[in-house]
């Protein structure tokens, strides 16, 4: 298949750091991109070959080796490899092979080289220095209470030696801050303190701990930046900073500490995950997604970033457990495609995601195979996704459900009934299903289904009416007077759900446009910005969404960092009382302009004035 400038550029618009270009620039690109479609197994450069330029995957998959044949990686779609060589002196560092039937993007060395110095952030994508140099910065500039340890381990005064090295031995730390009364910190203790203060001075185990410990340390207040706690660190030569924050223990920093928050980056966890050979290995990585949720959210990343990034992880997580089904249950009997609907579909994970996919087959399928190796196939993967904290769909939205896991026809018979019939069920499941994105396997099943789909819903005046309908039920936490309104009842009594009541209406508002207008990106932020382009939205009322989108997604992954931060579980719920006065009415001022909107869709108008 011959692929279109305009095929290009939309795929571009969709892969970092390409989606950071003036959209001017995006479309110069893509003019200067060569399609080169290989067929599995072919060389695409062997070491030391003069690299032909940056490779970036369209389709399929590559397998990466150093000079010792050993395997560095295995990319798919929307990878990148080559940059190394070109960096260089253009000649490769590395072989590549294609492991399937693949369709790479080839940026000529010259186009490369001109982004790296015109464009920041392709600089800062590709530039490993300046990508180190850009997280030193952020965690320079990271306010101490988003690195301390929370909750540090204590011990009193007059405690025993002896008990001091057991503490810290069963709990695997190497301090204890020394505390009396009223959490008032009055000294640290440390291993370094027990083996040089007591026993190579050969001092009884039951010698009090504060005869050994450092007495009033010095200390930072929450307020201070990882810029302080690395001086301090640098000047004193110590390896511990305890957080007071009036006059009362508020948390630790340890050099530990720091090492953590600089080694959580989506791309390292990424390629850790590339590399696992089983779910409970891959979920040893994504156990660490909170971290990088605090880290990003610190770094002051915006939220379509945040969760693009996080989602990226799910989908690799999705795309290995699916190579290691293969690996179990052998080569599929038919072409097949995974796809994920919901949060994951539209690349908008935050911190607290279920699961929702389902599987395509090809037409060729069998009933034996269909509900033999594609029914264990979903089974190992929905299982291990499940392992790894993307926990099972509580409404069975999944591809180990059999009316999920389904022949191109009966997919297309699906969508043709919910639009020509849409009642409740179909409003709902084509609310779903709509925000559906291929993950791995045989995308080529997708394609014209999404085509056809959008344009026969569009087209039907009666269907469309219904799901305006259905995206209206969710409504932002307003009261008659406009107020904010929070749970009356049950155990999130006087919070404010931040994502049924607040992203979950402006994503339904999103899909109307999307639909409206046949606009097939699925990103919510995406479909806001293209339905202003194409006139589904007037600039003004586009300009007052975006912002109230942004404001609610972004007090929504606040909150989940701040609850990373205390040692808790992040969720969705809110209380106000957390919020200044200022906060409070801009996040109110943001569920007005979504309601207003909301309203104007209601009323068949669909933009403000």
């Amino acid at each position: 298949m011959t692929l279109t400038a305009d095929q290009i550029l939309k795929f571009l618009k969709t892969v970092h750091p390409y989606d950071a270009l003036p959209e001017t620039d995006q479309e110069v690109l893509s003019g200067q991109i060569e399609p080169w479609r290989l067929l599995a197994g072919t060389v695409v450069y062997d070491l030391g070959d003069m690299l032909r330029g940056l490779f970036l995957i369209h389709e399929g998959g590559v397998e990466v080796r150093d000079e010792n044949g050993e395997i560095l990686s295995q990319l798919s779609q929307r990878n990148s490899f080559g940059e190394r060589g070109l960096m260089l002196d253009g000649i490769a560092v590395t072989s590549a092979r294609t492991t399937e039937d693949t369709t790479l993007f080839v940026l000529p060395p010259d186009v490369f080289h001109g982004l790296m110095r015109s464009q920041p952030a392709v600089a800062r994508f590709f530039d490993r220095a300046r990508k180190n140099q850009a997280r030193g910065n952020e965690l320079a500039m990271t306010r101490a209470a988003t690195l301390m340890s929370s909750a540090p381990l204590t011990c009193r005064p007059d405690d025993t030696v002896q008990f001091a090295a057991s503490v810290m031995r069963d709990n695997h730390v190497s301090s204890l801050c020394v505390t009396g009364a009223d959490a008032a910190l009055t000294g640290i203790v440390t291993i370094r303190d027990l083996s040089g203060k007591v026993l190579a001075e050969g001092r009884s185990p039951e010698t009090p701990v504060s005869a050994v410990m450092t007495a009033d340390p010095v200390t930072l207040p929450p307020s201070a930046i990882g810029s302080d706690v690395l001086h301090l660190m640098m000047e004193r030569r110590i390896g511990h900073v305890p957080i007071v924050e009036a006059g009362r223990l508020a948390g630790i920093v340890t050099q530990t500490d720091l090492t953590t928050f600089q080694a959580v980056s989506s791309a390292e966890l990424v390629g850790e995950i590339s590399r696992c050979d089983s779910a409970q290995e891959i979920a040893r990585v994504t156990a660490r997604i909170p971290k990088l949720l605090v880290q990003l959210v610190a770094g002051g990343s915006r939220h379509e970033v945040v969760t693009r990034l996080i989602t990226d992880i799910a989908d690799t997580a999705t795309r290995r457990l699916l190579a290691l089904a293969e690996e179990t249950l052998g080569p599929p009997p038919v072409p097949y495609l995974w796809l994920a609907c919901g949060s994951q579909g539209r690349q908008e994970q935050t911190g607290v995601s279920d699961q929702d996919n389902c599987l395509f087959l090809d037409d060729s399928v069998t009933e034996a195979d269909q509900t033999g190796y594609f029914a264990e196939l979903a089974r190992l993967v929905t299982d291990g996704l499940n392992t790894c904290g993307y926990v099972f769909c509580p409404g069975d939205m999944m591809a180990t459900n059999p009316r999920w896991c389904q022949p191109m026809r009966v997919w297309k018979s699906y969508f043709e009934g919910w639009i020509a019939k849409p009642n409740p069920e179909a409003q709902m499941l084509s609310s779903v299903m709509f925000d559906l994105r291929p993950i791995g396997g045989d995308k080529s099943l997708f394609e014209n289904l999404q085509d056809q789909t959008l344009k026969a819903a569009s087209e039907n005046s009666i269907f469309v009416a219904h799901m305006i309908s259905n995206s209206l039920k969710h409504t932002p936490p307003l009261n008659l007077l406009r107020g904010l309104a929070t749970i009356r009842s049950g155990e999130n009594k006087n919070t404010l759900d931040l994502k049924h009541n607040g992203v979950v209406p402006v994503v339904d508002l999103a899909r109307i446009y999307a639909l409206r207008g046949q606009i097939g990106v699925v990103n919510t932020r995406a479909r806001l910005e293209e339905a202003r382009e194409t006139g589904q939205l007037s600039q003004s009322g586009a300009g007052d969404l975006l912002d109230a989108y942004d404001l609610i997604a972004e007090t929504r992954l606040l909150h989940q960092a701040n609850l990373v931060k205390q040692g808790a579980a992040p969720d969705n719920f809110l209380q106000p009382s957390t919020l200044s006065d200022f906060e409070r009415s801009h996040l109110r001022d943001a569920f007005v302009v979504v309601k207003t909107m909301q309203s104007a869709v209601g009323h068949g108008r669909g933009m403000l004035s």
